[in-house]
């Protein structure tokens, strides 16, 4: 798909779109003859006519994927990751045409577009790398040594749904659906109406790299309609959004008893230390504040700056901040794009307003730019701000960020942690060491050091997943891809049985294993 964009780089119609929605919305589990429509942040002009699904056409989609599912499931991991690895080279050598598909439904800058790009990529090519390993039937010590050989394997769950929002329409239905895939599950999936293209086009480019029909199936639709479907016929249920929805899905899921995990909200703390390099931390911080204007749950919605480099940092970030550029154009020109939805618009405005109502300093800032777009928010700075303020404790999501002074890290650390939430934080200093240390104090499921966000979260290998109201399970890493799994034991008997020799009595046999423990604890074979 081309875009036209004006001599001034600002977004002109998305040529060609109307071609790209019937390719890529045939492959939508959609028979009610419904349609929905989106709009286009930037502009607000209308965007695409998308059909809508029913709770009937999830039944049916998921009944089409548990058929596809039995031959996927048959395949060995190595071959279930070949069209991985072909899915990665197409999402890199095919990234103008989707960078502009994200920028059209989230309007998000282009350089946070690029980032989705480069995440679904990687991430899916260490998965693939990673799946025939981990998946790897594995032996293990048995009841008696040499005589029972027990087995471990690793079965997928069946038929998967995956729920995801909309602020990061690439990145987060790959990052759940493909390791649920590498595992041999089939998977159902319900991206954001919003943003459904961009989902939809990964559905199409998996299918491209070599992925059989109907094991990825997108459903389409509001939460109220097929929210119950989804995790009524699901045998697991990923989610990434708000900490209520997520906790109303986890309790659906467990009256059924079927495996669950989500990723949700944040308000995320930076500590930065008095030996920081400033010009690290401000630039890391302007990137973790305002990335996708805030719409990201790891992103800092806090910063606690020690008294000693307080006034020196506040005065540098509120002038970067100012100095950022706002546009709707499809180049790398913006430091920052829109907001995606009038909601979130609404959210950031009253925040801000009701701090500033209530003795907030605004440092940089603190209104809408509705001469670039209708949901444009200026990336916005603020100090003072308290307990009695939304901005203080609830999610923001959106580019506002306030600033706290601090005086040793005790106090730091005990602010950070003042919250429900616990998904990423962030520390800033010199001392690498030290900064470990602090992290480790810290109540949440990543910790970056001198990085905002993005350190942990491309470290594939390793998990990432909230505390507390945060989460529940763990997305990269082993766990991952392992919790798309069932567990299974196999183990047989050899040579004797576990009830001792024939004839042996119970007593004689009691002496003998206990003597047979203290043997194995003595040379460490157990």
């Amino acid at each position: 798909m081309d875009t036209a964009t004006s001599t001034s780089g600002r977004s002109a119609s998305p040529a060609g779109l109307e071609d790209v929605v019937p390719r890529l919305t045939r492959r939508v589990a959609a028979a009610s003859g419904k349609t929905t429509q989106t709009a286009a942040p930037f502009t607000g002009a209308p965007l695409a006519e998308l059909p809508e699904s029913s709770a009937a056409d999830v039944a049916a989609a998921f009944e089409r994927a548990r058929a596809a599912q039995r031959f996927w499931a048959a395949l060995s991991p190595r071959e279930r990751a070949e069209p991985f690895v072909r899915f990665h080279d197409l999402v890199l050598s095919r990234q103008r045409e989707i960078l502009d598909l994200i920028q059209w439904e989230t309007g998000k800058a282009r350089r946070h577009a690029f980032e989705e790009v480069y995440d679904a990529a990687g991430g899916t090519l260490h998965y693939a790398r990673q799946a025939p390993r981990l998946l790897r039937t594995r032996r293990i010590p048995g009841a008696v040594p040499g005589a029972t050989r027990t087995h471990h394997r690793r079965l997928p769950r069946g038929a998967v749904a995956v729920i995801s929002p909309w602020n990061y329409p690439l990145t987060l239905p790959v990052a759940d659906a493909v390791p649920a895939l590498l595992a041999g599950n089939a998977v159902v999936a319900k991206p954001d109406t919003q943003t459904s293209l961009t989902a939809l086009w990964a559905i199409e480019t998996a299918v491209e790299a070599g992925l059989p029909e109907d094991l990825w199936i997108p459903v389409i639709g509001r939460p109220e309609e097929i929210g119950d479907a989804l995790v009524d016929n699901a045998d697991y249920v990923s989610f990434t959004g708000s900490s209520a929805v997520g906790a109303e899905i986890g309790q659906r899921a467990a009256r059924r008893l079927i495996g669950f995990s989500a990723e949700l909200g944040g308000k995320n703390p930076a500590v930065v230390c008095a030996d920081a390099d400033m010009d690290w931390t401000v630039e890391g911080l302007q990137r973790a504040g305002f990335s996708n204007a805030g719409q990201l749950c790891i992103s800092m919605e806090r910063i606690y700056v020690h008294d000693s480099v307080y006034d020196e940092f506040a005065e540098r970030f509120a002038d970067a901040v100012r100095g950022m550029e706002l546009n709707a154009a499809f180049d790398y020109s913006a430091d920052m794009g829109s907001l995606t939805y009038r909601r979130q618009f609404d959210r950031v405005s009253a925040h801000v307003e009701d701090a500033r109502a209530k003795g907030a300093e605004i440092l940089a800032g603190g209104g809408p730019r509705d001469d670039v777009g209708p949901l444009f928010y200026e990336p916005t700075v603020m100090a003072g701000v308290t307990p009695t303020m939304d901005a203080c404790s609830a999610e923001t999501f959106g580019p506002v960020v306030s600033l706290y002074r601090f005086f040793d890290e005790d106090e730091a650390v005990d602010a950070a942690n003042s919250t429900d939430y616990g998904l990423n934080a962030s520390v800033w200093t010199r001392d690498t060491a030290r900064g470990r240390r602090l992290a480790e104090r810290i109540e949440a499921g990543t910790v970056n050091i001198n990085e905002g966000y993005g350190a942990a979260w491309a470290s594939y290998g390793a998990p990432m997943g909230g505390m507390k109201r945060s989460g529940v399970g763990r997305r990269h890493g082993p766990e991952g891809l392992l919790r798309y799994t069932e567990s299974q034991t196999v183990a047989s008997q050899h040579y004797i049985g576990l009830g001792g020799p024939p004839g042996m009595d119970a007593r004689t046999l009691s002496t003998v294993m206990t003597a047979g423990a203290r043997l194995m604890k003595r040379f460490r074979i157990r």
